[in-house]
């Protein structure tokens, strides 16, 4: 471990237990982002697939009211 990343370490555990969280999460956030526009364009091919197989009639559909009946039989 480098001499930073030692001391800022040992000078974290000097924070609160809420303050130690959020550096921790902030640090978490981090390590798992993906730039947006990456993001956007996975969504974007994602739709056009999706939208293609169901125009190729590869997809099979259900009405909103049988979709909310089965929502309301299976909810608690």
């Amino acid at each position: 471990m480098s001499d930073l990343v030692a001391e800022l370490a040992e000078r974290s555990l000097a924070l609160a237990l809420e303050d130690r969280s959020r550096l921790v999460e902030m640090i978490l956030a981090t390590l798992h982002q993906q730039p947006a526009a990456e993001v956007a364009a996975a969504w974007d091919q994602e739709i056009e697939r999706r939208l293609a197989a169901y125009e190729r009639g590869e997809v099979e559909t259900y009405s909103a009211e049988d979709v909310f009946a089965e929502a309301r039989r299976i909810a608690p």
